[in-house]
């Protein structure tokens, strides 16, 4: 069964995206931390990141890379905090979250909801960074 963030590389889910390739994807999470959290996946469904071939998870960390330096241009924060807990889905996923404290990776922080509006102009500008 596929999970839903295959579901979401099939088009099937939509997602507000901010970065795209052949091999990887990174969409807003729909129920962040902090603004602008981000998700970055591998298109190819594999549930444990360490199950991830090394060459396919050298170049999710450089995509991920690639889309933090987009975050810190557009989003408020000191830095750009990486995590991985794997969870919640079962589908690699790192975790890209805009910070300015420690508690800011807090993942038992509330949840915070943004109206559609919110998500898409985020998503552009940080597609169009």
């Amino acid at each position: 069964m596929s999970s839903i963030f295959t579901k979401i590389v099939l088009g099937e889910i939509p997602c507000y995206k901010v970065a795209e390739n052949d091999k990887f994807l990174a969409f807003l999470d729909i129920t962040p931390i902090k603004k602008g959290h981000v998700l970055v996946i591998p298109k190819k469904e594999v549930d444990y990141i360490f199950d991830i071939e090394d060459e396919l998870l050298s170049e999710m960390i450089v995509f991920a890379k690639t889309v933090a330096i987009k975050m810190k241009k557009i989003l408020p924060c000191k830095k750009v905090g990486v995590t991985v807990i794997g969870l919640e889905v079962p589908h690699a996923h790192i975790h890209l979250v805009p910070m300015n404290v420690l508690h800011d990776m807090n993942f038992t922080n509330s949840k915070l909801s943004f109206e559609k509006l919110e998500f898409e102009d985020l998503a552009n500008q940080l597609f169009n960074a």
